[in-house]
């Protein structure tokens, strides 16, 4: 049985940092893409960024790029989302989920098969 587990969450001022955390188990994590999204209340969810198996790829939503990071641990099964400058718009549950397939689009979440829990990011203004 896979299982996602994230992790990180929690409550930060605007402009504010938070790394989220998610441990893939019961599968081989190192073969597949890995990808976060979120939603908000009212909102519909959105992907963040995503991530190939090697790690040598990754894709950003426009409304992140070039504050968000993804990256992933093979070895310890898990991705990372380190959140900088963080803006109130970004409260949210975040999620991360792992790709059904080599090669189709990231940000539908229909192309992803496994998701976590999710967990509460909650930015102040």
């Amino acid at each position: 049985q896979v299982q996602l587990v994230e992790s990180g969450g929690g409550l930060v001022q605007a402009g504010g940092s938070l790394r989220l955390s998610c441990v893939v188990s019961g599968r081989a994590f190192s073969s597949y893409g890995m990808g976060w999204f979120r939603q908000a209340p009212d909102k519909d969810g959105e992907f963040v960024a995503g991530i190939r198996w090697s790690g040598e790829n990754t894709y950003y939503a426009d409304s992140v790029k070039g504050r968000f990071t993804i990256s992933r641990d093979n070895a310890k099964k898990t991705v990372y989302l380190q959140m900088d400058s963080l803006k109130p718009e970004d409260t949210a549950v975040y999620y991360c989920a792992t790709k059904s397939a080599y090669g189709t689009s990231w940000t539908p979440w229909s192309n992803y098969n496994y998701w976590g829990q999710g967990t509460q990011v909650t930015v102040s203004s």
